[in-house]
């Protein structure tokens, strides 16, 4: 019996174990498969193969029961997913419903989840924007949060690294806050966005810029991508229902089966992570405990090296979890630090408005991304009354519409053949960066469990009133650039959505220099830890203006391969 044990144990050891497979977990996967390491992907949801398993993505609008819609039925059981924009009825499969899986909420916070292989890389924005020195430096700045431990010389080659796999499309536009990168050709921009890019010029010299926003989308060298089974972005704009052609960065497209067939890979789904494993004695980490989401029996699998990409709240919520006697309050928690200084990206404000010129042009088509606007806020120096800043959106559409006062015939012919159109539409929408309090924190409660016998989590985050100063100066400066680009019915928003529908939530296990203050060193190994890396949103000291995946994919890559040259 003990020769049968000691082969049970050989069968669940592995050179390295990577929790998650979304965005950055795939990423890990795919850097230490493909050199040689053999590595046990978890995922606690079920598996979801490109193509395969996109089940409506190549539906036609009449081909849905609800055409689209999500019925209130459904909506009233799920209140919190359904305030995404993208938990649609060509969607909803690929995310988590409410009742499935409770947390609790001690301050309002929508937590949007997806557990199945791939994450959220199945739905996300697609939106890759670089970081530069002026947002690793600034906790270093202003004294909140505390320094990053690393600069952007230390992850640029890492950004081209990613860049050119997963393929961006872009434009140089010489910036530097904003650094350019590996592009593939842009797209282009209308010719109202032209106009309001010279606006800007005009009005505001260099200070402001409205660029072209980089999107992990395929536009150029075809046989390369070709590689992956992956082929050009056909714009469709239905990417949440995954893509067919693969024409933008997902898991399921590129990285998971990249690693898949280099043979090295193992990939263990309907694994709920329960904790990981700490051997007291050899003084690292050992393994990872899980829970078979039928079964519910638990598990254990053994490795060298373990990176933990579970997505930022549920990464704090397995170290949490993960008590011994060396760690009573999580792994590597030395400093009672782990679970806070949590922060999010601020959505609640926007500006629309119209524009009547250039009425001989309209636009006809889809286009995967938008104009953006890097932030031009306390970049270079401290100008207003909060500290950081914001970047926004903005897009320009021009719709045509059919006279609908007839009826039979008539009106079905004007429907098919609309020949009006109405002003140009014009709008804007916020990301504000907000700054990681140790009032913003997430912890296990002490006596509710999820079905897997896990403990719930309790998320408590709010806004600030940094944040309130920055809504309302991004609500009079865009108003401002609006205005004197001659665009009228300006209207304003801000919508007091909780935080959380960003889905840019970051921090608990920060990255810092002194272990006093911070989870994680600057190769993202828990301090006390050190076989254990963590390269998700969880990692971030601060959150910056920037949608932050292309910087989670490129802190996974660079900390594999720290990991393998530990390895030997």
């Amino acid at each position: 019996m003990a020769n049968l044990n000691i082969d049970a144990v050989k069968e669940r050891t592995f050179q390295a174990i990577v929790i998650g497979s979304g965005i950055s977990g795939s990423w890990a996967a795919k850097e230490l498969t493909e050199h040689g390491v053999k590595t046990l992907v978890i995922e606690r949801g079920r598996d979801v193969k490109h193509i395969k398993d996109y089940p409506t993505t190549s539906m036609l609008p009449y081909e849905f029961e609800h055409r689209g819609q999500i019925p209130q039925d459904v909506q009233k059981e799920n209140p919190v997913v359904s305030r995404c924009y993208a938990f649609r009825e060509d969607a909803q499969h690929f995310f988590v419903k409410d009742k499935e899986h409770p947390y609790i909420q001690e301050k309002p916070f929508d937590w949007i989840r997806g557990y199945q292989v791939g994450g959220k890389s199945l739905l996300w924005a697609r939106q890759v924007q670089r970081w530069s020195d002026y947002d690793f430096e600034g906790p270093a700045r202003d004294g909140f949060a505390v320094d990053w431990p690393i600069r952007y010389k230390d992850i640029a080659p890492w950004y081209s690294h990613v860049e050119k796999f997963a393929g961006v499309s872009g434009n140089k536009d010489g910036l530097p806050h904003l650094p350019d990168g590996e592009f593939l050709p842009g797209f282009p921009l209308n010719v109202v966005e032209r106009y309001f890019q010279e606006q800007l010029k005009k009005h505001y010299g260099n200070d402001r810029h409205m660029i072209l926003a980089r999107c992990a989308h395929i536009t150029g060298n075809f046989d390369f991508y070709a590689q992956q089974g992956r082929a050009k972005c056909q714009a469709r704009n239905l990417c949440q229902r995954g893509c067919p052609f693969g024409g933008y960065f997902s898991a399921n497209a590129s990285t998971i089966p990249w690693a898949e067939k280099t043979g090295n890979m193992t990939l263990r789904t309907d694994a709920v992570v329960h904790s990981i494993i700490y051997d007291e004695e050899k003084g690292k980490a050992t393994g990872v405990r899980i829970v078979d989401a039928h079964t519910k029996e638990m598990e254990e699998y053994f490795a060298d090296v373990i990176f933990v990409n579970a997505a930022a709240l549920n990464t704090n919520l397995i170290l949490l979890n993960s008590t011994s006697n060396r760690f009573p309050n999580g792994l590597g928690n030395d400093n009672g630090l782990l679970g806070k200084y949590v922060a999010f990206h601020n959505y609640r404000a926007g500006v629309s408005a119209q524009y009547e010129g250039h009425l001989e042009y309209t636009t006809q088509g889809g286009r995967p991304t938008s104009g953006y606007f890097p932030r031009f806020r306390n970049v270079f120096k401290q100008e207003t009354d909060f500290l950081r800043g914001y970047a926004a959106g903005f897009g320009a559409n021009r719709g045509a519409y059919a006279d609908q006062n007839t009826i039979g015939l008539e009106l079905k012919e004007n429907l098919l053949n609309p020949d009006k159109y109405g002003p140009w539409n014009v709008g804007s929408h916020m990301m504000g960066e907000t700054i990681p309090k140790e009032t913003n924190y997430v912890a296990l409660d002490p006596n509710q469990k999820d079905a897997w016998g896990i403990p719930l989590l309790k998320i408590h985050v709010d806004y600030d009133d940094n944040d309130e100063k920055m809504v309302k100066d991004y609500l009079a400066q865009m108003t401002e650039m609006f205005e004197k680009a001659g665009f009228t019915n300006i209207k304003t928003r801000d919508d007091r959505r909780a935080p959380g529908l960003d889905i840019h939530e970051m921090g608990g296990v920060r990255m810092g220099k002194d272990p006093k203050t911070s989870l994680l060193n600057a190769n993202h190994q828990l301090h006390a830890v050190p076989n254990v890396y963590v390269t998700d949103g969880a990692s971030m000291t601060s959150t910056s203006t920037q949608n932050p995946s292309l910087t989670y994919m490129a802190f996974a890559a660079r900390a594999a391969h720290h990991a393998m040259k530990n390895l030997g």
